[in-house]
């Protein structure tokens, strides 16, 4: 009897480590904000922006968060040598039955700009607690059209440890795009995303600063 109990005892303790090894493992997966996808034209790689004029456009599901995130990449832009210059809300606006696309190109030309840097921010999966909650989204975050063609879906996985009562986390993500205003070609784009969390403004921030780091890296900064 004392046998049994004692495997019985071990198999419930190693079963137990094997999940907390499964959480570690989770957890770890999304302690930091990371590159989850990347593209790059081989035609304009290594042609830095240093200099140069680049519009800067952001869409997010809040006017604060667009605000946050036109401001980060602004700031990003002038620690690198490039002029940013902001889209205003007329730009990202269209007539009925015309593509916003012509409003942003135009806008480019306007300015002087050599580029336009497009960030779609959005939610990608939410996380409600108590209890640790592992949320899986798929299709929760896409893009579509804009100022290039383009089409997305994304996924993530984020984990919540509530200390009392319910608690709601969000991850993030971010579809970055840089777009040549003389041919109209993308020349590159990463897909970002940061762990699950409350704090919209240093989500975004944390986006932004990978993202253009990925950009640096491909030496367009």
């Amino acid at each position: 009897m004392f046998h049994a109990n004692w495997l019985k005892n071990r198999g419930w303790a190693a079963a137990t480590v094997a999940l907390l090894g499964l959480y570690g493992l989770l957890v770890g997966g999304c302690a930091s904000t990371a590159v989850q996808a990347q593209w790059a034209d081989p035609q304009f790689t290594g042609q830095s922006l240093r200099g140069a004029t680049v519009l800067v456009v952001c869409n997010a599901g809040a006017t604060a968060v667009q605000r946050i995130c036109q401001d980060q990449i602004a700031a990003r832009m002038l620690m690198s040598g490039i002029r940013p210059v902001m889209a205003t809300e007329a730009d990202l606006s269209a007539a009925e039955g015309e593509p916003i696309a012509g409003n942003i190109f135009a806008a480019a030309r306007r300015v002087g700009a050599h580029a336009i840097w497009g960030a779609t921010i959005a939610p990608d999966v939410t996380v409600v607690s108590p209890g640790p909650t592992i949320g899986v989204g798929i299709g929760g975050f896409g893009t579509s059209g804009g100022w290039h063609r383009s089409s997305g879906v994304g996924g993530g996985i984020g984990v919540g440890v509530p200390v009392g009562g319910e608690q709601v986390n969000t991850v993030y993500a971010a579809d970055m795009t840089l777009t040549d205003v003389g041919t109209g070609r993308l020349m590159w784009t990463s897909k970002i995303t940061t762990p699950a969390s409350q704090d919209i403004t240093e989500q975004v921030t944390q986006l932004v600063e990978v993202g253009m780091q990925s950009a640096q890296q491909a030496r367009y900064l």
